[in-house]
């Protein structure tokens, strides 16, 4: 978009665009950056922030922790429940005993397609509820308790 464009219909516009790719390309997952955007189309903030909400709206987006937004997409499966606790349905997915070591930070992160801080904060967490145990500074967590269904809901 050139500066002397309208404001007025930009982010329907940028809206749009994102829309097309999403339709022709079934390999995105996630939208651009909003700063991405910004030099993309010359535009605001705002503008791109309102673009999204279009989108969102339409059902083709949703914003994911980290001001991120990722496309949903008709018949996908999104297991929307706090990484907190997927990372503690690894206890009993991946059939772990108490005492058993617990998967890295860095595994976890490429597991569940999230940044490492965000996994270590999830696995603080853990800890506090007495899930996980750490061993301190690059020591192994091990598992602590086994969650049942109850807590897990």
């Amino acid at each position: 978009m050139s500066q002397a464009a309208s404001p007025r219909g930009t982010f329907q516009q940028i809206a749009d665009a994102l829309k097309k790719q999403i339709d022709e390309d079934r390999q995105v997952v996630e939208l651009p950056p909003v700063s991405g955007l910004m030099e993309r189309y010359a535009v605001s903030r705002g503008v791109v922030l309102r673009a999204f909400q279009v989108l969102r709206g339409s059902g083709d987006a949703e914003p994911v922790p980290g001001g991120r937004w990722r496309v949903i997409r008709p018949g996908d499966e999104v297991d929307r429940r706090p990484l907190e606790e997927r990372i503690a349905a690894v206890i009993t997915d991946d059939r772990l005993e108490v005492g058993a070591p617990f998967p890295s930070a860095s595994a976890l992160a490429t597991r569940f397609g999230v940044s490492r801080p965000t996994v270590t904060k999830a696995l603080d967490k853990l800890e506090a509820a007495g899930v996980l145990v750490s061993g301190g500074q690059g020591k192994v967590r091990t598992v602590r308790a086994v969650p049942n269904r109850e807590e897990r809901s």
